[in-house]
């Protein structure tokens, strides 16, 4: 009798270690949701093993985590999704508001996202009244701020980070897998940080995050690339 080939895992990378503890007690919340609710556990379990990767600030920090990850053989075939908090471009974003790439940029390429539409519509039925933007996401080497954000605006980018466009290159060029990015506002043009009361703003995409690993474990489901 053929034996079925193992799923393939799911690779969550993150940057700060309040991204990588929101992440973390959010998936031990959904399991136990899972548990409670029977009959529907599928929905809190991705399509194979899962690991959540906190990668370190910046293009350099992710690039370096996420390459050495993905060098292993456990981690070898994986599907690689970033995820964090982002500053926000448009005009009208609030912190809360959910990101979704269809693609990542930064000064070294380009890297398409698979399966933007179904996260898009995952996070819209798991997160009712919270906005979900859909659109280019763009790296930085800092911290955007001011100006420089209409400058990045006029470029077509909605959203920009510092991690998310090293880590899905770095996952592309270490071999063929699905990728995506999704992000929470954390600030945005008329909510910066560095403004009094903004840190509401901060603890709301904290919970925010720590809802969002259903949509992800749906997505990975979803986009498996066949065995050869």
């Amino acid at each position: 009798m053929r034996t079925q080939p193992a799923p393939d895992p799911l690779l969550i990378a993150c940057a700060l270690g309040i991204e990588h503890f929101a992440l973390r007690s959010g998936d031990r919340g959904a399991r136990r949701a899972g548990r409670r609710a029977g009959g529907g556990p599928e929905r809190y379990r991705a399509g194979g093993p899962v690991d959540i990767l906190r990668t370190g600030m910046g293009p350099r920090a992710a690039e370096r985590s996420v390459t050495r990850a993905l060098a292993g053989p456990a981690l070898a075939r994986a599907a690689v999704l970033a995820t964090g908090f982002c500053a926000g471009l448009a005009p009208g974003m609030h912190p809360g508001d959910l990101v979704v790439a269809e693609e990542t940029r930064d000064p070294r390429g380009t890297v398409a996202c698979v399966g933007t539409e179904l996260l898009v519509k995952e996070l819209t039925r798991a997160l009712p009244g919270r906005t979900v933007h859909t659109g280019p996401v763009t790296g930085s080497d800092h911290v955007v701020r001011g100006p420089e954000r209409s400058d990045l605006r006029a470029t077509g980018a909605i959203a920009v980070d510092m991690e998310s466009a090293a880590t899905l290159l770095s996952a592309v060029r270490a071999g063929e897998r699905p990728v995506a990015a999704v992000r929470v506002v954390v600030d945005a043009p008329e909510h910066e940080l560095v403004r009094i009361g903004t840190v509401r703003g901060g603890i709301s995409a904290v919970r925010v995050l720590r809802a969002v690993l259903p949509t992800f474990f749906e997505w990975h489901r979803n986009v498996l690339l066949p065995r050869r």
